[in-house]
């Protein structure tokens, strides 16, 4: 007999299995030993979730920046059924199947410019260590092998594994408990206009330009003949949704090919809609030399990432007896493969893609309204991404003490926008921030209602300052 949500299969009560036995990511486990209840999360049907109460929330978040065409979609696991009743497991270790070939097709062909070659990972983190494995290996092959450095920006996050750690900008525990980290990683300054120097404030072409400097400032004191790579997000995360100014992007790309440095695009969150485009370069018309994905590619549904890599990364691996040497047991897996193949049917079916250009500026203009509350500072994003900086004197921008932030994010404001049926993520990884990504079936009433439930638990939040 199958167990009821609120117990296991041994008859145990789920939140006292949860606390006792799980090791939760990310995830202070204090309160739980305490007596806090552990929240599970039973069932989800498009852009709405259930706990085991049958409490029902909005997902604003797509689970984590993922679930793309909602939840609930049984043609995605009848695509995982199909594949893995047929063949469930292979790896692409010099073999290939077809689940993997007809999507690495399908990812070059939307992919732009000359990135036709896909290696596939099973997260983010994977492939963002792909990504700077393949640099390292590449600039080897073509006679500079002192090229092995990364840039990338401050507070921004690449993923959790050693490599892509080193890459992440943000400071504190997530990376000092793991140090001595991978050397050969620095940083410029990221695109938070709302923080911009006082005088580019008011000059977004100005900004993006001095933000772009600031990346060939650093290739150019490092020496260009030691970086491989650039790593950056067409919007960061990281700080609270960090959109790119004018002319940004392609100041950029100017810099990294007069240095020849390698252009590496990370949309493990931005691509396949959540801006706009399956890949989020073209929402702001720059090709970089390799796109790092995963996430939404299978709007969750099964593991899956990949690196989309130039023709010219490849071309030294051709001949001859040499090989990337790397890989994974996971990587391309046959039923992962076939989920995003089904996902991407739905993407073009439903016009997932004009769905989010049509809806994305009253998704701004909802959130816009908060800014009414003395205590929202700043509403930032693009596509169905957004970051609400939170303040604590908006005139002058003023932000919160680490106390204060604690007392604010953790205290007050995450259990009470669950209490309030929001599910969505409080973010103190650089100022306070409030960080929405719902699934890209969402339309205007869902956006007003989302404002609506943020606004109650804002107004209390600035009466407790």
């Amino acid at each position: 007999m199958p167990s009821s949500p609120a117990t296991t299969p041994r008859g145990t009560d789920r939140s006292a299995a949860a606390r006792d036995h799980l090791w939760m990511h990310f995830t202070r486990h204090s309160g739980f030993q305490a007596g806090e209840e552990v929240p599970l999360i039973v069932r989800g049907e498009g852009a709405r979730i259930w706990d085991a109460h049958g409490r029902e929330y909005i997902d604003a978040l797509a689970g984590l920046f993922t679930v793309q065409v909602g939840h609930g979609r049984t043609e995605l696991a009848e695509a995982a059924a199909a594949q893995a009743s047929t063949l469930a497991y292979f790896p692409l270790w010099s073999y290939a199947h077809p689940a993997a070939v007809d999507l690495a097709e399908r990812l070059a062909h939307e992919a732009p410019g000359d990135l036709d070659r896909v290696f596939f990972t099973t997260s983010g983190s994977e492939a963002v260590e792909t990504a700077w494995k393949l640099a390292k290996a590449y600039f080897k092959r073509v006679g500079k092998p002192t090229k092995h450095k990364v840039v990338s920006r401050s507070i921004a996050y690449h993923g959790t594994t050693h490599g892509a750690l080193s890459i992440t900008g943000i400071p504190g525990p997530v990376k000092s408990d793991f140090e001595p980290l991978v050397p050969g990683t620095f940083r410029a300054p990221n695109t938070n206009s709302y923080r911009a120097p006082e005088h580019l404030r008011e000059d977004p072409k100005a900004f993006g330009r001095w933000a772009a400097d600031r990346v060939g400032e650093a290739i150019e004191f490092e020496g260009a003949d030691t970086v491989a790579a650039v790593f950056v997000e067409p919007v960061q995360n990281a700080g609270g949704c960090f959109p790119p100014p004018p002319g940004y992007f392609e100041r950029l790309r100017e810099i990294c090919d007069e240095h020849d440095v390698l252009l590496m695009s990370d949309e493990t969150i931005c691509a396949f809609g959540r801006i706009g485009e399956l890949f989020a370069c073209k929402d702001f018309d720059y090709v970089p030399d390799v796109i790092t994905c995963a996430k939404g590619i299978t709007s969750g549904y099964s593991p899956l990432g990949a690196v989309i890599a130039s023709e010219r990364l490849f071309e030294p691996f051709k001949h001859g007896q040499d090989s990337f040497a790397h890989g994974y047991t996971f990587g391309g897996h046959p039923v992962s493969a076939a989920v995003a193949m089904a996902n991407l049917d739905i993407f073009e079916r439903e016009g997932l893609v004009a769905r989010v250009h049509e809806n994305a500026p009253l998704f701004r203009a909802a959130l816009e309204r908060l800014l009414d509350l003395p205590i929202v500072g700043d509403v930032r994003g693009a596509g169905y991404f957004y970051g609400i900086e939170l303040v604590k004197d908006r005139a002058t921008r003023e932000t919160f003490d680490d106390a204060e932030a604690e007392r604010l994010l953790r205290g007050f404001v995450s259990p009470a926008l669950f209490e309030a049926g929001l599910y969505c993520r409080a973010d103190d990884r650089g100022d306070p921030v409030i960080q929405l990504a719902p699934p890209l079936v969402l339309g205007p009433a869902d956006f007003d209602e989302i404002e609506q439930r943020l606004r109650a638990v804002l107004v209390e939040a600035g009466k407790l300052l």
